[in-house]
């Protein structure tokens, strides 16, 4: 800003300056090219003091309008924040409140395996089942081939009674998955 004024202050000098000059040409009857040059000389500096203020303006509006932007993106990105953290909150204390019930699933899930009496490499496979898995991934995970995991298989769905895996899977889910109010 301090240029602006340094460069209004000079021009406002010369425009002084042809001013003075031209009230003295005006004594002594001056006419002529070098009245049209000084005359020119001070429109020039009035226009140039007039430019620098009107940039200087516009570039303030222009200023204090991104700040304006600025201070929206920030309140915007703190509500986006604060809702992430909400977020993270909320899912931590699902977590927190289900584990109790996982914790009882799982146990209770162990309980059938085992009134199924499904040996230790049976419980796992059927776990993984459970869990979505391919015969092949499963195969993968247990570093045995896909054949002695579709053995394991078949077993498991012999001493449970069940058809495969989606009645496996209903077997333990149907009931935690019925909505409110049926059975």
């Amino acid at each position: 800003m301090k240029e602006k004024n340094i460069i209004a202050l000079l021009l406002f000098a010369v425009l002084a300056f042809v001013v003075t000059d031209l009230f003295t040409d005006a004594k002594e009857q001056l006419s002529g090219p070098h009245l049209f040059i000084e005359v020119m000389i001070g429109v020039l500096s009035f226009l140039g003091i007039i430019f620098l203020y009107r940039i200087s303006f516009l570039a303030k509006a222009k200023l204090s309008s991104t700040q304006n932007q600025l201070e929206s993106l920030q309140v915007a990105f703190t509500k986006s924040e604060n809702q992430k953290e909400d977020l993270t909150t909320e899912s931590q204390k699902w977590k927190a409140e289900a584990e109790k019930h996982i914790l009882g699933l799982s146990q209770s899930i162990d309980l059938q395996l085992e009134h199924w009496k499904l040996s230790p490499a049976e419980k796992d496979v059927a776990l993984l089942i459970l869990k979505g898995l391919s015969l092949k991934e499963i195969a993968h995970l247990r570093n045995v081939s896909e054949k002695t995991i579709r053995a394991q298989s078949v077993s498991i769905y012999t001493k449970s009674g069940l058809g495969g895996r989606s009645e496996l899977a209903a077997f333990f889910l149907e009931d935690l998955l019925s909505p409110k109010g049926r059975s």
